[in-house]
């Protein structure tokens, strides 16, 4: 198994950036994919971005793309999302997941996930 903690939510104000971190434990972290999901409040949660193990491929939600980007650093088994041009709708409760079966867009996709930071867009 592996263990995932995000870190890096917060307040920000419209226009302006954070970058969220995950941190992966347990597993050889280069043998899994991961992925980005949000939930904002009264919604279902969904697909914001995601990587290949091998870092090659990465997906964006169409809402994202050209404004966050997802990278990893395998020797701190960290997998980042760098959140820039944040509009008061990327609120909500961001999760990074993972699985070692292939890149995946859906929640069933992923065996892994951990428990969430809260990211709040100031309008």
């Amino acid at each position: 198994q592996v263990q995932l903690a995000e870190s890096g939510g917060g307040l920000v104000q419209a226009g302006g950036s954070l970058r969220l971190s995950c941190a992966a434990s347990g597993r050889t972290f280069s043998n899994y994919n991961m992925g980005w999901f949000r939930q904002a409040p009264g919604k279902e949660r969904e697909f914001v971005a995601a990587k290949s193990r091998s870092g090659i491929r990465t997906y964006f939600a169409d809402s994202v793309k050209g404004r966050f980007t997802i990278s990893s650093d395998n020797a701190k088994n960290t997998v980042y999302l760098q959140m820039s041009s944040l509009k008061p709708d990327d609120t909500a409760v961001y999760y990074c997941a993972a699985n070692d079966r292939g890149v995946r867009s859906t929640e069933e996709g992923y065996d892994y996930w951990g428990q969430g930071t809260q990211v709040t867009v100031s309008s």
